[in-house]
């Protein structure tokens, strides 16, 4: 749901009535992960999508339905890849969807409407629906903020609330979306329940040493992805608002002097463009030892051979040296630095995502990828 806040947050300030409909689960080739959404108003708009175009028609109707009678269902949409293209789920797989009415006269609007407003102003929250459970329990939203603070809830189950708290609480630490099974009375036991938790949290960083003309290309696809991207370069001349517009920050210092009082994260992905040892090796010294998703270097395999010699006198280690990705980007065979910055890009969503890298032509990998591949660049998850 939180995939499309903008536009849903603008329906809440109009007054519109709508229901939401949101993927709590996929199995096989499904498009979309947890979280995608697709809702529909009262006079029949829709927005976002669940799976590609595969039952939009379906989940439309089921929104239209639950707007009317004001009932929460969750629906499963899933075919055996041979049978799938004759219903209309042509990727086969599996998609679980709850569809949820946000009406004038219920009173989870207000809690989606302060979800909502989190999410458009980059807020870090979390919020809880019951997915699958006792039918009293359906259709409740509890939103948790970092806190610990919260509003809503599932009927004044304050058992179940505090449990869901607690979860959701984890689940946003590490920015992520999916779902959690709990008893119904907050224990670990008795009739299970599933709560689909919905993570809201700042965009991901980017950030790029070396303001050169490379850079410029890798801020657009950085903002592309979604990154809040900052360009640091120890050259003003270099460094400015007329060469980097789309930049979100843009620092004047030394790298190294830099990521040590900036704050990084295990989604944060660090490019290192300057291929200059004097910038490099300091700077690489730290980011290797730092908590974030990716790093990457820019320079010929020379320069690599050169700077990984000059990183391992200063004392980096092996197991270090195996975190950087250096050439840095996949082998497209990229030259313009358009080009170049698609390299780059692919390898980060590549690590990100646990992708392989490789061509899906004639190979035998999964084309979505559930969960990560363990990684020597990754420390921690990434959402």
């Amino acid at each position: 749901m939180l995939d499309i806040a903008d536009e849903l947050y603008r329906w809440v300030g109009q007054g519109r009535d709508f229901a939401v409909a949101t993927v709590v689960a996929v199995g096989g080739s499904a498009p979309r992960q947890p979280g995608a959404a697709l809702a529909v108003d009262a006079e029949g708009t829709a927005i976002g999508s669940v799976s590609g175009g595969c039952v939009e028609g379906a989940v439309y109707e089921l929104c239209r339905q639950a707007l009317e009678d004001g009932t929460s269902v969750l629906e499963r949409f899933g075919y055996s890849d041979e049978d799938a293209f004759a219903v209309g789920l042509t990727c086969g797989g599996v998609i679980d969807i709850l569809i949820t009415p946000v009406r004038a006269d219920t009173p989870v609007r207000e809690v989606f409407a302060a979800a909502l407003a989190a999410a458009v102003a980059g807020d870090a929250a979390a919020v809880v629906r019951v997915a699958d459970g006792p039918a009293e329990l359906l259709g409740g939203v509890l939103l948790v903020r970092p806190d610990g603070s919260r509003a809503g809830g599932f009927g004044g189950d304050t058992g179940l609330e505090r449990t869901a708290a607690g979860e959701a609480l984890a689940m946003l630490d590490a920015g992520r979306t999916g779902t959690v099974q709990i008893g119904a009375a907050g224990s670990r036991c008795g009739e299970p329940v599933t709560l689909l938790v919905e993570s809201s949290v700042p965009a991901p960083r980017m950030i790029v040493f070396g303001a050169i003309d490379f850079a410029s290309a890798l801020v657009r696809m950085g903002k592309f992805l979604g990154y809040r991207v900052t360009v640091c370069d120890a050259r003003p001349v270099f460094a400015t608002r007329a060469r980097f517009p789309e930049a979100d920050e843009i620092v004047v210092d030394w790298p190294h002097r830099y990521l040590e009082r900036t704050e990084v994260d295990g989604r944060t992905v660090l490019c290192v463009l300057t291929h200059d040892a004097k910038f490099d090796v300091p700077l690489l010294r730290l980011a290797l030892r730092s908590p974030v998703a990716y790093v990457g270097a820019m320079g010929s395999r020379r320069t690599h051979e050169d700077r990984d010699r000059r990183l391992r006198e200063v004392g980096v280690s092996e197991w270090e040296l195996a975190r950087l990705r250096s050439p840095i980007g996949l082998d497209l065979g990229a030259r313009t630095p358009e080009e170049v910055a698609v390299s780059i890009a692919s390898e980060i969503v590549a690590v990100r995502r646990g992708g392989s890298g490789v061509s899906l032509t004639g190979a035998h990998t999964p084309i979505h990828h559930d969960e990560p591949r363990p990684s020597p660049d990754r420390l921690d998850s990434v959402a």
